[in-house]
């Protein structure tokens, strides 16, 4: 027995000195939600034992040893990648629902299947790994929950190269796993669990960093990230876009404060699904929010400005909009600032009056 939990630990002591750090970490970051700190416990639980199942059926196949526990162990380590990956979606995206679990538990159901009728997997007469017509589905399954974590996680960014880095990280190690199996055969077994935790573990650690630029509701950049934008190359901005809700106190005083909390969310998502890589957005405090255009000019401006219009209409939600170019009368940001807070107010006095007349009706 202990020299089978030596030859454990020499396959797996990456991962289980990671996976303690992951804990260590979660135990010591106070600021993040507890029903997220859970998720991640789960994900590390799951990866814990998912690194004893590829032990355990590389230790059995070594030996040519119990065929039919091999094929559990199998179809267990089929099912737990996407588990895994649907697991990360989850925990990672916002406003995600139980229901990105579902291709996991059908592919797990069609793996429970092959142990009996060789539909994914098999072993043959002479002890070998053998694919049935559907061999590749847990490779497709992966490679399709990967592609939707990217989107998701890319959509709901602020599209800054801080936080496109260690998406771009994610991918490079979920793709090696749909290739290596296939140039390295049973050994990249032993690169399995580590590759997945450390990905992970890095993300983690590039988003703990951000955490202190972001505004911990919407996920926005914050005021002091936005201070210190507008002295990063500041000659490269070249237009604002400010932007205030209407109707925050009468949506907090009628439904409470956490209606207000959803409502500030769903707009935030709005303008994010608007902004493109050179646009970014700035929670600045309660409803007030601001864009930062660099390289933009007037006509990008606008069309931004129309997109949130149109993603803000289909919401329950108002806001009022302004915005400001550099110009020959407006040369520095803060005049810029300025010039583009009295059109969103101005936008935002029109709305009251016209809300105003309509109650009168």
């Amino acid at each position: 027995m202990f020299e089978i939990f030596k030859e454990f630990m020499l396959w797996n002591w990456a991962t289980v000195l990671i996976l303690v750090a992951f804990v260590v970490l979660l135990k010591t970051t106070v600021f993040l939600e507890r029903k997220t700190v859970r998720r991640y416990y789960w994900l590390i639980g799951i990866i814990f034992v998912l690194s004893i199942i590829v032990f355990t059926e590389f230790y059995l196949n070594d030996r040519q040893e119990l065929v039919n526990v091999r094929l559990v162990l199998m179809a267990l380590r089929y099912t737990s990648t996407p588990l895994i990956i649907s697991l990360i979606l989850f925990t990672l995206v916002k406003k995600a629902r139980w229901y990105v679990f579902i291709p996991t538990i059908v592919l797990g159901i069609i793996n429970i299947i092959s142990i009996f009728t060789g539909i994914v997997f098999g072993i043959d007469e002479n002890d070998n790994l053998v694919r049935g017509v559907l061999g590749y589905l847990p490779y497709i399954a992966v490679g399709l929950y990967s592609f939707f974590l990217v989107f998701i996680l890319v959509r709901q960014s602020n599209k800054q190269i801080s936080e496109i880095v260690p998406i771009i990280f994610l991918v490079f190690a979920f793709a090696s796993g749909l290739v290596l199996p296939f140039i390295l055969k049973g050994d990249y077994s032993k690169l399995f669990c580590p590759t997945i935790v450390i990905s992970l573990f890095v993300y983690y650690v590039f988003s703990v960093i951000q955490i202190t630029k972001k505004d911990p509701l919407t996920g926005l950049f914050n005021r002091q990230a936005y201070y210190v934008a507008i002295k990063d190359n500041a000659k490269d901005i070249t237009a604002l876009v400010s932007i205030d809700m209407n109707g925050l106190k009468e949506v907090n005083d009628r439904y409470g404060h956490i209606a207000g909390d959803e409502a500030l969310v769903t707009l935030s998502l709005s303008f994010l699904k608007a902004a493109k890589a050179k646009q970014t957005i700035y929670r600045m405090g309660g409803d007030e929010f601001v864009i930062i255009c660099r390289k933009t000019d007037e006509n990008e401006v606008i069309e931004l400005v129309k997109r949130i219009e149109k993603n803000v209409l289909e919401t329950k939600f108002h806001c009022a909009i302004g915005y400001s170019c550099l110009s020959e009368n407006v040369k520095d940001i803060d005049t810029m600032l300025k010039k583009s807070d009295e059109m969103m107010y101005s936008n935002k006095a029109k709305y009251y009056s016209q809300a105003s007349k309509d109650r009168r009706v």
